[in-house]
């Protein structure tokens, strides 16, 4: 196999075969039934392959996104508690309400969920949440809520309840959008996190001054928008779209590692789709810390020790038949 999507099989028909001993017949046999085997196995992944075929583990690869539109999920949810951190999606802390979730890292989606909300219905009620983390051990539909998030839908003792849940769109914004220069960064490095946005994003853009051509920032993990060769000494203008086509424009971005500046800009306001009004910087100190890619908080799941209910066939999402990521 040359260029791993075909396999030559040379036979030479000019010349005879060979004079030899034949083998004794059931060696024959089991050469025969062997050849057939492979040769049916690699034409089979041949023609696969050249069909357009993907195999499963990377179908379910590019099945990864975060929760959005109208669509309601069903599944599962647990509950843990971030001790007030922020979770892997690098928030300054939990939110002051505490309802809050982790997702898979199906749909945490290498942290383009960030930022975005749920409504969770569970058997004793709803509750919205903001999604600020990722539960590594969890399989597409696998909510793990705050404490008090879970106490919302279920009772604790429970520990494991079916769900239902679905994306909010355009929720009402905490406040007008906020950017926060990660500590380290300079005219040749470049990376911010951006605040309030309510939706998922789907882009963040930057140009020195007003003028400058627009630089696209590459969406990291942990949350933070990374622009590896710099973007210039600043102040900036960053141009911010979300997943429902939502765009504001912001500028007057300092370069000030550490600190969160708070705009006057909404993301979906009436009005707020192109503002250029000025951010005003935030009293928070910089951070001292040295720059480091953040490592997530350990999360302690915390579900009672009582035997969870049987799951149900009916609420339980189709999704889950990827449940497990396939190794390397």
């Amino acid at each position: 196999m040359t260029d791993g999507s075909a396999v030559d099989i040379n036979i030479d028909l000019d010349h005879p075969p060979e004079t030899r001993t034949p083998p004794p017949s059931g060696v024959k046999t089991w050469l025969v039934a062997t050849g057939v085997t492979v040769l049916a196995a690699t034409l089979g992944l041949t023609l696969a392959l050249r069909s357009g075929s993907a195999p499963a583990c990377a179908a379910a690869r590019t099945l990864a996104a975060p929760p959005t539109g109208n669509a309601t999920h069903s599944g599962k949810a647990t509950f843990y508690d971030s001790k007030g951190a922020g979770g892997n999606c690098s928030n300054p802390a939990a939110p002051a309400n505490r309802l809050y979730v982790a997702l898979g890292p199906t749909e945490y989606s290498a942290g383009a969920a960030c930022g975005g909300f749920l409504d969770v219905v569970g058997p004793k009620g709803s509750v919205r949440v903001l999604i600020m983390d990722q539960c590594p051990e969890c399989a597409p539909g696998h909510l793990d809520l705050s404490r008090e998030a879970f106490a919302r839908i279920a009772d604790p003792v429970q520990g494991l309840v079916p769900v239902t849940y679905r994306a909010v769109v355009n929720p009402p914004l905490p406040g007008p959008l906020t950017f926060r220069i990660k500590e380290g960064a300079s005219q040749w490095w470049f990376a911010v996190r951006i605040g309030n946005h309510g939706n998922p994003l789907r882009s963040v853009e930057v140009r020195q001054g007003d003028s400058r051509p627009w630089q696209s920032a590459a969406r990291q993990d942990y949350n933070y928008w990374l622009i590896a060769s710099g973007a210039g000494p600043g102040p900036f203008t960053l141009r911010v779209t979300d997943v429902y086509g939502n765009r504001a424009t912001v500028s007057g971005i300092r370069m000030a590692p550490g600190q969160v500046q708070n705009s006057t800009v909404r993301m979906y306001a009436p009005g707020a789709g192109a503002g250029t009004r000025r951010p005003s910087a935030s009293t928070r100190p910089p951070s001292k810390r040295p720059v480091v890619t953040p490592t997530p908080t350990p999360r302690q799941v915390e579900v009672a020790r009582t035997s969870p209910p049987a799951a149900d066939p009916s609420t339980t999402s189709s999704a889950q038949a990827n449940a497990r990521w396939c190794a390397g």
